[in-house]
């Protein structure tokens, strides 16, 4: 097959996001479990309290987490492996040419699995790290007896061995419905579309029909820039406004995975959207267009999903740490009402706008050193 492991490895950002995912599950669900197991030695009242509101937020921790990353992975993988097969066609329609079958070639791309393992298991790893000071940090009021760290084989099945088997069957079934054309289509580098209804031509200036096009056509793109906005927004505001309702390694551990799963989603999806229009840029830049020009008419079209997915982040965490407060820590003393902090969302914002144009900037200087000679070349 000519998957190698160097394509595997360039899937950073499955990578990355199966590592904080399993990191994050890892620490609650680990820790759930063993705090199931001394149920029977917590006895006073506000101890069971926090008992009950301990496991809640485990369990809604992981499950919101975990949910949302795999949905990620998903779409990441998929995202991958159609890329591999758009700038693989000559080599794979070989393949069927030379009498290889549709599955055959398929089953190859279960290699693609090993970068979930990878993310999966050194998320495993990093999270027993740190999980005695974890431990530590949640029993800090001291309601709890001492609890020793178990090592639990049924969650390294669930965390890393179920998920390295899942995402390699999707990584094959993926790419044999993408490998359902003729070897002659691949080899001439054209796949069989849908039929669309013919639109009504309009008189819309140049540039403009270009952004919008740009964003028809790559839609899964418009998902990982709205979802990388996403938890940005969400995670920087929860880490600022859970002082009250936290510890410090929670705020600083929530901060960390958002600014990470967002530069790096950011950084995929740019990459992809510059490297995609790299003729169309060239061409702009032939017939008069500045870097900025091009700029707008190629990554303009996502700004405004970028501020949509701010808007849902912000959102999302003011709900979420509501529900923590009204319902998981009901019965708490001392917890204090949750109101929604403006001050975290303006910091946020401008942290956001800093990060987003940034990002924009560099890749408006990239397009500044498109080649003609390279796209004459082609």
């Amino acid at each position: 097959m000519i998957i190698s492991y160097k394509d595997i490895f360039k899937m950073i950002g499955i990578l990355i996001v199966s590592f904080c995912a399993v990191f994050v599950c890892a620490l609650f669900l680990n820790y759930y479990i063993d705090l199931t197991d001394i149920e029977p030695l917590i006895t006073a009242d506000m101890a069971k309290i926090f008992y009950e509101a301990q496991c809640n937020t485990a369990k809604m921790v992981s499950v919101v987490s975990g949910g949302c990353l795999l949905l990620t992975t998903v779409v990441l993988l998929c995202f991958y492996i159609g890329h591999y097969v758009d700038t693989h066609k000559k080599q794979l329609g070989i393949l069927k040419a030379l009498g290889y079958s549709r599955f055959a070639i398929a089953k190859g791309f279960a290699m693609f699995g090993l970068s979930v393992l990878a993310g999966t298991a050194a998320g495993y790893f990093c999270a027993h790290l740190l999980m005695p000071r974890f431990y530590e940090v949640q029993n800090a009021e001291g309601y709890f007896p001492a609890m020793d760290v178990t090592f639990h084989p049924i969650l390294l099945m669930e965390l890393v061995g179920l998920p390295t088997v899942f995402f390699a069957l999707l990584a094959v079934l993926y790419s044999y419905r993408r490998l359902g054309v003729s070897a002659l289509s691949l080899m001439r580098e054209t796949v069989t579309s849908k039929i669309v209804k013919a639109k009504k031509e309009t008189d819309m200036p140049f540039l403009t029909e270009l952004r919008k096009g740009s964003v028809r056509q790559r839609k899964s793109l418009v998902f990982f820039i709205t979802f990388a906005v996403f938890c940005f927004a969400s995670m920087m505001q929860m880490s600022f406004s859970m002082d009250e309702l936290a510890s410090v390694m929670m705020s600083v551990m929530i901060m960390a995975i958002g600014m990470v799963l967002a530069c790096v989603t950011l950084l995929i999806a740019t990459t992809s959207v510059v490297k995609a229009n790299g003729k169309t840029i060239t061409m702009m830049k032939v017939f008069g267009y500045d870097a900025k020009d091009c700029a707008k008419a190629v990554l303009g079209g996502y700004r405004p999903w970028a501020y949509i997915g701010f808007a849902l982040g912000t959102v999302y965490q003011y709900a979420l740490l509501k529900i923590a407060v009204e319902v998981i820590f009901a019965d708490m003393e001392g917890v204090p009402d949750y109101q929604f902090d403006v001050p975290a969302m303006i910091v946020t914002l401008i942290a956001f706008l800093l990060l987003y144009e940034g990002i924009m900037l560099v890749y408006t200087k990239k397009m500044e050193k498109f080649s003609v000679k390279e796209i004459m070349l082609d």
